[in-house]
């Protein structure tokens, strides 16, 4: 009987069964094989971290054995250091009980040592002596007690210095030129204020042992030539600087006119054209009132000739020949009195706005100079006074010589005007009394006109 009607289908069945089995043997070798391979590979894992262990337990046994030694050893230092500590104590108190009041000494050494420093610095008693500054300097820096020799030759060096302070004597000294050329040059040193030479009194540079001139010299100063009879006993007023050079520094910046004018400015020279202007102005104007006041003098003591001044032009005006009423005659000078006006007067309108203009030019330099030191302010700070002197120099500057140019410029307007008017004053006073003898003239001749018409009526 024939159960399974499709063999084909059967077969293939198989054939199907059996690939699957294959497969499946196949992925369970692959996993066999796989867990084969890690197996291997954890005991390799763990055999290496035995040996790193064995390696650290080794290492760890190497460092607990030197910080045992680090330990013993760093003990005996300290006992070490505590005995040496022992010994350093009993040692100072050793040398301080031998050393008794040399620490005193030492001291007062050290003082006088520094005093001397400062005195040769700034002395000229260095200049052709011998320098002891090295020897000094090292007694000054030094943390012990000083050598015997250090001892001599701060003595030595203390004894030449009391005997230079009080002596005049001649010396050579290394000059430094104007072109930076270094040259002997012959001086005389007077006790320990001054070194002086033919260009007078000299800067001297006891570190550099050289001698500069100052930039400027007191007037009168001495030279040389002038200190020569010294050397001789003689006894010669001369200038002196007590202040061993300071003062002639502050001489050297004190500005003279010539630098104070130049700190006005564009500002200041146009004041001063000003004050210039003014003053021809003033000069002119003065001469010719000093002229035509002689002139109107002259002419008061000859009413009857009439000359070339004002008052001569005023006295022309009346002519007794014509016929003139008087008040014609009043017009007539009054015009030539406002004429004559006009020309005294010509130049004292310009002369006051010159004095006016003056102080406002000034307070223009002085906003001027105010604006530039803000500025330099604003681009180098405060800290530095000296930055600032430029603008505040031309801001003074300024506003002095514009008072100073409106001051002698109102004084002449002042002056000026009152001549003028005195000058007015006379020929007002001449005009009124041609006036009054016109008046009185025309009154008399009306007077006999009416004396006269009576008699004719009589008649």
């Amino acid at each position: 009987m024939n159960y399974f009607p499709y063999p084909h289908a059967l077969l293939a069945l198989m054939l199907t069964f059996s690939h699957s089995i294959a497969a499946q043997t196949a992925l369970t070798e692959k996993a066999l094989h796989e867990n084969q391979t890690q197996h291997s590979h954890n005991l390799a894992r763990e055999s290496g971290f035995t040996q790193t262990e064995d390696e650290l337990k080794a290492l760890k046994a190497s460092l607990a054995q030197q910080r045992d030694e680090l330990k013993q050893h760093n003990d005996s230092l300290a006992s070490t250091f505590s005995r040496n500590e022992d010994a350093l104590a009993r040692l100072e108190e050793k040398l301080r009980l031998e050393t008794g009041s040399l620490g005193e000494v030492f001291g007062v050494v050290r003082q006088n040592a520094k005093e001397l420093q400062g005195e040769l610095e700034n002395s000229v008693t260095s200049a052709g002596a011998q320098s002891y500054n090295q020897t000094i300097a090292d007694i000054t820096a030094a943390t012990a007690l000083p050598s015997m020799a250090q001892l001599t030759t701060l003595w030595h060096a203390l004894d030449e210095q009391i005997k230079a302070s009080g002596q005049i004597s001649p010396t050579t000294v290394s000059f430094i030129n104007g072109a930076g050329e270094t040259q002997h040059l012959e001086a005389i040193r007077l006790g320990s204020f001054g070194l002086v030479s033919e260009h007078g009194y000299l800067s001297w540079n006891t570190q550099k042992q050289e001698a500069r001139a100052y930039l400027k010299q007191p007037d009168l100063g001495p030279t040389y030539s002038t200190l020569t009879p010294l050397l001789n006993g003689q006894i010669l007023p001369t200038v002196v600087d007590p202040s061993r050079g300071v003062m002639l520094e502050q001489l050297a910046q004190t500005p003279s006119l010539s630098d104070r004018m130049k700190a006005g400015g564009v500002v200041g020279k146009i004041i001063l054209s000003l004050l210039t202007i003014g003053l021809l102005i003033a000069l002119v104007r003065g001469v010719t009132l000093l002229v035509t006041g002689h002139k109107i003098r002259s002419q008061l003591k000859q009413p009857s000739k009439p000359g070339n001044n004002p008052l001569g032009r005023i006295l022309a005006v009346y002519d007794p020949t014509k016929t003139r009423s008087v008040e014609a005659l009043e017009l007539r000078l009054l015009e030539t009195v406002v004429d004559e006006q006009a020309s005294l007067e010509r130049g004292l309108s310009m002369l006051k706005l010159l004095a006016a203009l003056a102080p406002m030019l000034g307070l223009l330099g002085t906003v001027t100079g105010m604006i530039e030191t803000f500025q330099v302010i604003t681009q180098f700070g405060n800290g530095d006074p000296k930055v600032m002197a430029g603008g505040i120099s031309m801001a003074l500057v300024t506003t002095v010589l514009g008072l100073i140019a409106a001051m002698p410029l109102l004084l002449a307007h002042n002056i000026l005007s009152s001549q003028a008017e005195h000058i007015r004053t006379i020929l007002e006073k001449q005009g009124i009394a041609l006036v009054a003898q016109q008046a009185e003239k025309d009154t008399i001749a009306h007077n006999q006109h009416n004396n006269a018409l009576p008699t004719e009526q009589a008649a």
